[in-house]
């Protein structure tokens, strides 16, 4: 198949599309910068220069694709709708990249949350992150134009990517604030947990949903999960730093910013890959994050 990727010199934009290129598919990615998309070529990735905000670029490349992989923003919702209009009626793939903070609450890292999500639960949605859910549905929703919109959700996803940007979210930032401060800070007691993901069982999923997911499906992405207290203690026995710090919500989100301090690292957000397992068949087959931390994470 011809897939247009957006997002394709990013981390999970990245792994998917060599992963796509892996199975035997083209991929035309879409980049801002000419350096990069050289790079993407490099790769066997063909360049298409623009961004989100450019419709015409979306509308064409959409148009001559065979399915469409969105992976550059959960939140641009004039990309995601230039992108079902171009696909209406013609029942081709559109993969939507949310993310689990969706359903991420407000523990400020001191509370452990029972509340456990998974494709047939009712989502608890917090008002700030009320307009990714409803770009999310607007994607599943599409099936009605003739589009098969499909949404895959990952949790906390750690690993090596194997495109252009090697290095996740949530871990790598642990890890270099850990070096500037010289100690690990979390944000509370970091009792609060996330479900996590590699990044090559993330790939996995993409590449079985185009092959065989429904249109309006949902997939939630994770194999197993962590605090960010245990988090933590993996990078600085890793890392070989002391004691692991507790900083106050409001203090972490003066120094990082409001979303990164209450939803990235002081949210729980626990959920369960049970329909990627059931309808798609898939395997995830790499280790915890506690034990990738610990055992394989580059110093």
């Amino acid at each position: 198949m011809n897939l247009f990727v957006t997002g394709a010199s990013g981390y999970i934009g990245g792994t998917v599309a060599a992963r796509m290129l892996a199975a035997g598919h083209s991929i035309r990615g879409l980049v801002r910068d000419a350096a990069k998309g050289e790079l993407l070529e490099a790769a066997g990735i063909r360049p298409v220069l623009g961004d989100l905000d450019d419709t015409a670029v979306l509308t064409r490349e959409a148009g001559r694709a065979d399915g469409v992989i969105n992976t550059a923003n959960a939140d641009h919702a004039a990309s995601v709708r230039a992108l079902i209009a171009a696909l209406a009626g013609s029942g081709k793939a559109l993969i939507h990249t949310t993310g689990s903070s969706v359903v991420g609450d407000d523990a400020h890292g001191e509370s452990l949350s029972e509340a456990i999500f998974d494709e047939d639960t009712p989502f608890t949605v917090a008002p700030m992150k009320q307009a990714r859910r409803n770009l999310d549905l607007e994607v599943l929703a599409a099936a009605s134009r003739g589009v098969r919109g499909i949404v895959i959700c990952p949790s906390l996803v750690y690993g090596v990517g194997r495109g252009l940007n090697p290095s996740s979210i949530q871990i790598p930032f642990l890890v270099d604030q850990a070096r500037q401060h010289g100690a690990v800070r979390i944000v509370g007691t970091g009792v609060n947990r996330w479900s996590n993901v590699h990044i090559d069982d993330l790939a996995d999923l993409y590449l079985l949903a185009l092959e065989r997911a429904p249109a309006g499906a949902l997939y939630f992405a994770e194999n197993g999960e962590a605090s960010f207290a245990e988090i933590g203690a993996a990078i600085a026995a890793r890392l070989r730093f002391g004691p692991v710090e507790s900083v106050p919500a409001a203090t972490a989100a003066e120094a990082w910013g409001a979303a990164r301090a209450y939803y990235t690292f002081g949210s729980n957000s626990r959920v369960r890959a049970k329909r990627a397992r059931r309808e798609l068949g898939w395997t995830p087959h790499q280790a915890s994050a506690v034990e990738w931390i610990l055992n394989e994470m580059k110093l």
